[in-house]
């Protein structure tokens, strides 16, 4: 088993990780015909537009409009994007907490697909509680390509076998472990503090108290926006 000496650097997505992301639910419901949560991420995840505006190649209205048309959404580009940004509801119950005590632990980073309207509310919901912030949109990368996991690795400039990265989403753990990264698939805080806890990072001792349905990913959480 791993212990805290086996890393200098714990990296973790947001969405579905720390942050409470509402995407692939609220998308299902928009979506025509009767679809999978899994298909409901497989499209996304593929959607030409979605990659290019987490590379910040495009603007939010063509974003828009690329979805919309894509996906066969009954909205109007501006009304997906009213929608999309609610989608973000910020970081699960516990999850600043949890930061707080990693912090003593190792380096905290974050790596996330991300955009323009997503990353500001991002940044702001866990400043100051990570060391180092990796979005997409800012690199001009997203996951799962390779080039984004060798950059973060030069820039953080450890070996790679002593970054723990912790994300939602198979295909970027695999990608992570392709670099040599040792990366694990979580869903939601009560998974990732269940890990944290089974490599010796985190002791059952000071994890912060949380409720495991209400944490998964897509629940709801106090003071989340009621869904559009």
């Amino acid at each position: 088993m791993e212990n805290v000496s086996a890393f200098d650097v714990l990296l973790f997505d947001l969405g579905g990780v720390l942050i409470d992301f509402a995407g692939f639910d609220e998308l299902s419901h928009l979506l025509p015909g009767d679809v999978s949560r899994g298909e409901v991420r497989a499209k996304w995840i593929s959607s030409p537009s979605v990659q290019r505006f987490e590379r910040a190649e495009i603007t939010p209205q063509q974003f828009a409009h690329g979805v919309v048309g894509e996906m066969q959404l009954d909205l109007s580009p501006e009304e997906f994007i009213d929608v999309f940004i609610e989608w973000a509801r910020g970081p699960y119950p516990g999850a600043r907490s949890l930061l707080s005590v990693l912090q003593s632990v190792a380096r905290i980073a974050c790596l996330s697909n991300s955009n323009e309207l997503h990353t500001p509310l991002h940044r702001q919901s866990i400043e100051p509680l990570m060391d180092i912030y990796y979005f997409s949109d800012e690199l001009g990368k997203v996951k799962p390509d390779r080039e984004i996991y060798e950059h973060v690795i030069r820039d953080l400039d450890v070996p790679p076998r002593r970054i723990a990265f912790f994300d939602d989403t198979r295909v970027n753990v695999q990608a992570a472990r392709e670099v040599g990264i040792v990366a694990f698939e979580v869903d939601g805080i009560a998974e990732l503090e269940s890990q944290l806890q089974g490599l010796g990072v985190l002791s059952p001792a000071r994890a912060p108290r949380s409720a495991p349905e209400r944490l998964r990913r897509g629940a709801a959480h106090p003071g989340a926006s009621p869904r559009a």
